[in-house]
């Protein structure tokens, strides 16, 4: 259901196929929210948080390692934007999400999509234009 975009290309190989890998996790967050079967998807969503923080960390060294080497104006604001992300990651609380597994991956989902497509649009391409 989630897929990189076209709009959402900036032209820089390495940025686009890390971009394309972190749709792919929010993805399959989707895909376990539409798991009807699995009543218990704690384990999964551990995973999911633990995939998406790791990558994401990984992706904004890399990203903004560029920033650095371009001289990027914006590399401020970028990096206390990317720490809000991790932040944000940070402060999911797994004790409420085992009782409300259903919730807090939908929440967790649309969170994803909603910050990726937004940072993206917004803020990253500003850095490639």
């Amino acid at each position: 259901m989630y897929e990189f975009k076209e709009e959402y290309v900036t032209g820089i190989e390495s940025v686009d196929a890390e971009h394309r890998r972190l749709f792919e996790i929010a993805d399959e967050a989707y895909v376990l929210s539409k798991e009807e079967f699995l009543v218990d998807k704690y384990d999964q969503v551990c995973h999911i948080l633990r995939e998406i923080k790791d990558y994401a960390l990984q992706h904004f060294e890399h990203e903004e390692a560029y920033m650095a080497s371009i001289n990027y104006e914006g590399l401020e604001t970028q990096k206390k934007t990317h720490e809000m992300f991790v932040d944000k990651l940070n402060e999911i609380n797994l004790d409420d999400l085992d009782d409300n597994q259903q919730q807090y991956l939908i929440e967790l989902v649309d969170f994803l999509l909603m910050w990726l497509v937004n940072h993206i649009l917004k803020m990253d391409k500003k850095i490639f234009d």
